[in-house]
C-alpha cells in the first residue's frame, strides 16, 4: 500500500480562496460576441469558448473560469463592460 504525501498547508489556503465565474444566458449577445469575449478576457481557445457559449445557451449558465477571487472579479468586470452577465459563486 502506498501512502500519499500530505498536501502542503499553503495549497489548502489557496483552494479555499478559489471562486467560480459563471456566464449567464441572455437574449441580447450573439454567439460570436460571447466567443470573442471569452477568448479575449478569459484566455479560452476558440473551441472552449464555443462550448461554453453553447452550454450557457442551452442550460442558462456555465462556469467559465475558476481562479482566485481577485482574478475572477477582474474578469467579471471586463465581461460586464462587454455587456455579458456573469455571477461569482
Amino acid at each position: 500500500m502506498t501512502k500519499r504525501a500530505p498536501k502542503p498547508e499553503n495549497n489548502r489556503r489557496s483552494e479555499e480562496n478559489l471562486r467560480s465565474l459563471m456566464l449567464i444566458n441572455d437574449d441580447v449577445n450573439s454567439f460570436d460576441h460571447v466567443i470573442r469575449s471569452l477568448v479575449d478576457v478569459c484566455g479560452h481557445d476558440e473551441i472552449q469558448a464555443e462550448q461554453c457559449a453553447v452550454l450557457t445557451h442551452i442550460k442558462g449558465g456555465c462556469v467559465i473560469k475558476i481562479a482566485d477571487a481577485r482574478t475572477v472579479e477582474k474578469m467579471r468586470m471586463k465581461l460586464r463592460e462587454l455587456s455579458l452577465d456573469t455571477v461569482v459563486i
